[in-house]
């Protein structure tokens, strides 16, 4: 793996790792950013906060890596519609409308980085 991959990963890990230790300390934030036909609102906070400081952790372990990466995919994909409820509804925010709507096409980008760590090295490579 390159030295920028390798930042990149340990980045990647301390940033969900910190997003999911937030959701145990701020869980009212989270809370009320749930989309209000989802149940269980605070418990599916702690659901998510505790896969987001799994799949961190997941992510530095070679042997787990390429499982956690799919499982971070995964992750985005499912708290998506939170983030799309909160561009819908930004008076419930103290975020200008216009940020909310510029995160949504993020939610690729941070997909497309964890997706890298699902490729074996050799599949990174490119042919000279």
């Amino acid at each position: 793996m390159t030295v920028l991959k390798n930042v990149l990963l340990v980045l990647m890990a301390v940033l969900y790792v910190a997003a999911g230790v937030n959701h145990f300390v701020n869980p009212e934030f989270y809370v009320a950013i749930m989309p209000p036909y989802l149940p269980w609102h605070l418990e599916l906070v702690w659901l998510s906060g505790l896969a987001e400081i799994l799949l961190g952790v997941g992510v530095l372990v070679p042997r787990t890596r390429v499982l956690a990466a799919w499982g971070i995919i995964a992750l985005l994909i499912a708290v998506f519609p939170a983030n799309v409820h909160m561009a819908l509804h930004p008076e419930g925010y103290d975020v200008p409308e216009v940020g909310l709507y510029v995160r949504l096409p993020f939610q690729a980008l941070f997909i497309l980085w964890a997706w890298w760590y699902t490729r074996s090295p050799k599949k990174d490579t490119v042919a000279a």
